[in-house]
């Protein structure tokens, strides 16, 4: 007798909601470890995934320990969980892909959507979408291919992407369906339109279709302005796609997952997790290391966890005049002063 083949994460995802599944999106410096274990006990979504890792920083042995620890370190209460990867050398794939299988991810996912002009130099992110290009992205798609194929866990692999460099670019969507993915992500805006412009959900049916047509087994999923569960359901009872991913609107409603109003929360809840995220972020990346001159010898800067008091101070009076303060401080010791200051004010 045959045996079964396992349902991979999207499978399993598509099978298990058939009404729509939800996955929070790879944002740079955003979704690292410490953010996704606050989302985790505040609203967890069906699928986490990492911040990107660059393919030719994980080609050698000094990057690769580097992005395992700072960017793929994740804790195994968050699976699933995706590793997102982008390079524009196609030969680093293979070997990357491999390694990043066996980390014990839930899938790999090659980003061609992000719109950075530092990434698009490398020959990566959206600049993959021109289609002059497009030789390259087969290329690294089969060595994706073929290094999960090599390693000891047989992962899905999916790519996110955009809907075209400067206009909508259906042929580049064709051109993705046939290269037979586990998953496609589309962010409803072209590389040009960056995020400043609404997403055109109006697409979305016509790219279903076009799925449904070409890749039927390939599990589809819209990004753009979704602020709500509710809202995303409504998407995908409009256009027929699998799922629905999150970005920017976890911003403004951290357990939206969760299908709670984060804003009704009283001060002194917003303010302990706030303290808590702070706090996992001091242990993850406030490590100090000898000869180390980049952010004084820290992992990251704790300049970078500034971009999230907005997400928890907000909503109740003197919350400006507490933000302010709190972007004032440099240290988390510096931070829970300026908390302390405050709560006696309430």
């Amino acid at each position: 007798m045959f045996k079964k083949k396992k349902k991979n994460i999207w499978q399993k995802l598509k099978y298990k909601k058939p009404e729509g599944f939800f996955v929070l999106a790879p944002m740079a410096d955003v979704t690292d470890n410490p953010f996704r274990k606050i989302i985790n006990q505040i609203g967890k979504p069906d699928l986490f995934y990492t911040e990107f890792g660059a393919t030719d920083g994980l080609a050698s042995e000094k990057g690769y320990k580097r992005i395992k620890t700072q960017i793929f370190n994740f804790e195994k209460n968050q699976k699933p969980i995706i590793a997102q990867i982008f390079g524009g050398k196609p030969e680093n794939y293979k070997e990357v892909a491999k390694k990043v299988a066996n980390m014990g991810f839930d899938g790999i996912d090659l980003n061609t959507g992000c719109p950075q002009k530092n990434i698009l130099k490398q020959k990566s992110g959206s600049e993959l979408i021109k289609e002059e290009n497009w030789d390259l992205v087969r290329q690294i798609i089969q060595n994706i291919k073929k290094g999960i194929k090599e390693s000891k866990n047989q992962i899905p692999f999916s790519l996110k992407t955009r809907i075209g460099f400067n206009q909508y670019n259906k042929e580049w969507i064709k051109f993705l369906l046939e290269q037979k993915l586990d998953a496609l992500i589309i962010h409803l805006r072209t590389k040009k339109e960056m995020s400043k412009v609404q997403a055109h959900w109006e697409l979305a049916k016509e790219l279903t279709e076009l799925k449904n047509k070409i890749s039927p087994n390939t599990v589809l999923i819209f990004n753009g302005d979704i602020k709500s569960k509710k809202e995303g359901f409504q998407k995908l009872k409009e256009n027929g796609a699998d799922g629905i991913m999150i970005g920017r609107g976890i911003f403004e409603n951290p357990t939206l997952f969760r299908d709670q109003d984060f804003s009704k929360k009283s001060v002194q809840e917003k303010t302990k997790i706030m303290l808590k995220h702070a706090k996992y972020f001091e242990k993850e990346f406030g490590k100090t290391f000898k000869n180390k001159i980049l952010f004084g010898g820290r992992i990251k800067p704790f300049a970078l966890m500034k971009k999230f008091f907005k997400i928890y101070i907000n909503g109740f009076d003197g919350a400006k005049e507490f933000r302010e303060h709190l972007m004032k401080a440099n240290s988390l010791k510096e931070v829970e002063q300026v908390v302390k200051n405050h709560l006696k004010k309430l």
